[in-house]
């Protein structure tokens, strides 16, 4: 049974010619190209991209909690003040309207904490890994909605024709009902059937043309362009042998799969981060201040050294709080892996299940689709003779049009199916498919900002061009 299926697969992919095969122009435009359209163009892929920046930053925001602070400080003070002998009437003595001005210099260094911000630094990193992963599962989520959209389009596009072709054919039908009715051959029943079926066509067409339009503007939405001469694709793409190895392809390179892995390196991470935050902490502390009073002419000067160690006693519970917070969130991604696993066998074994599904549909479909242009063409023949009906002739055409209507509905389905799989084993990725466009590198951003540098700097500058180039500043 499964050998039948799968060569059902294959017969239907050779079937995409039948119906699919229009005229190719040079504007032609293939599943691949709106695919390269969508990665270059998709807001949304933009949107995770910036959050993939965002997470980037929280490394080198971890990192800057290891280096020294610097800070300056400056102030200028105007004191003015009276004061009065203690007799009832003595006078009133000025003491001072000398203005000053003060300069300070500081600067601190974490010098021993437990551990707790080199482990944050870790857990960002992990964040920052898992984050790209999720902008794979959006990239999939982008080229599926575009195989989705592209196809639609190009079945709902077969589809009116149809239906157009179907019209022409019934107002011929009715005028030649109306023919024969006027030599008595048929009834005004006979006329009232046609003329049924062919304002039922009219309404057919209305509905067809209507789910086009909407397919256009899914495509045009999802892509970034309206489509043009869309051409079908010719094959399938290469999926798994099995339904076993579905699963186990999407076991091991799913980006959620990855995704979970990672959060759960940074919980585990963040455990002994909120762990370590009950040990002291040691800094050391400088500073420098100049002080000028500008009337006296005068001027002070000072610097100092030391070295700060803190370290918690009590702080009402907090610390002992954040320790089983880290450890639940922990645990959480723990459950969610179990969760995100099982999900991702099932979602590939039901793409699995529906691309042999539709192959098979398919194959049933090109047969239906025969035996019913048969049995029109015979009843038709038959009708001329007076052995047949116009209701015949009419219930066979129809049953023609929905035989050529679930094949064109067939063919669609199985190509979004295949890719639906690719989709399912965490395979439909531009790298995967090869598709001609200027990747996203995420390593490009995060190897300038991982050592935090300051704006100044040459890799600031590095950085500036960088996010002009990518249209944010």
């Amino acid at each position: 049974m499964l050998q039948k299926l799968q060569k059902a697969v294959h017969v239907g992919a050779l079937a995409l010619s039948v119906s699919f095969g229009t005229v190719q122009v040079a504007a032609s435009q293939t599943l691949a190209d709106a695919m390269a359209m969508a990665y270059e163009h998709n807001g949304l892929l933009d949107q995770n991209r910036a959050l993939l920046r965002a997470a980037d930053e929280d490394v080198a925001i971890a990192l800057s909690a290891l280096r020294p602070i610097i800070s300056w400080s400056g102030s200028v003070d105007y004191s003015y003040g009276r004061v009065r002998t203690p007799s009832f009437l003595g006078p009133v003595t000025n003491i001072s309207r000398t203005p000053d001005a003060q300069i300070g210099l500081s600067a601190s260094l974490l010098v021993f904490d437990g551990g707790a911000a080199r482990l944050a630094g870790e857990a960002a990193k992990e964040s920052v890994l898992a984050t790209r992963q999720g902008l794979i599962s959006v990239e999939q989520t982008v080229l599926l909605s575009t195989v989705q959209s592209f196809m639609e389009v190009v079945a709902n596009r077969e589809i009116v024709e149809l239906r157009q072709n179907n019209l022409r054919l019934l107002e011929r039908e009715l005028q030649a009902a109306q023919d024969r009715f006027e030599v008595g051959e048929v009834t005004r029943t006979d006329v009232s059937l046609a003329e049924a079926r062919l304002a039922g066509a009219r309404a057919q067409l209305a509905a067809a043309q209507g789910d086009f339009a909407a397919s256009q503007e899914f495509y045009a939405a999802t892509v970034g362009t309206r489509p043009g001469n869309l051409v079908a694709p010719r094959s399938l793409p290469r999926t798994a042998k099995s339904i076993e190895d579905a699963k186990a392809v999407a076991i091991r390179s799913h980006p959620d799969m990855i995704q979970v892995q990672h959060f759960i390196a940074a919980t585990e991470l963040n455990v002994d981060g909120a762990r370590a935050a009950l040990n002291p902490s040691i800094s050391l502390n400088g500073g420098l201040s100049v002080t000028h009073e500008f009337g006296a002419n005068a001027f002070q000067e000072g610097a100092s050294v030391g070295v700060s160690v803190n370290a918690p006693i009590y702080q009402g519970g907090r610390l002992s709080a954040l320790i089983r917070k880290a450890m639940a969130q922990r645990d959480q991604q723990l459950a969610n892996l179990h969760i995100t696993r099982h999900s991702i066998r099932q979602q590939a074994g039901t793409s699995w299940s529906r691309l042999l599904a539709a192959g098979a549909q398919i194959q049933a479909s090109a047969r239906q689709v025969e035996a019913a242009r048969i049995a029109f063409e015979g009843v038709r023949e038959e009708a001329k003779l007076g052995a047949r009906t116009t209701l015949d002739v009419l219930t066979a055409e129809q049953d023609l049009l929905d035989a050529e209507a679930d094949r064109i509905s067939a063919q669609a389905t199985q190509i979004i199916a295949a890719y639906a799989l690719l989709s399912s084993m965490g395979q439909l990725t531009v790298d995967q498919l090869n598709l001609k466009v200027t990747r996203y590198d995420p390593e490009a951003y995060y190897n300038l900002v991982k050592d935090a540098p300051v704006l100044k700097s040459k890799q600031g500058a590095q950085l500036d061009k960088l996010l002009k180039a990518i249209g944010k500043e």
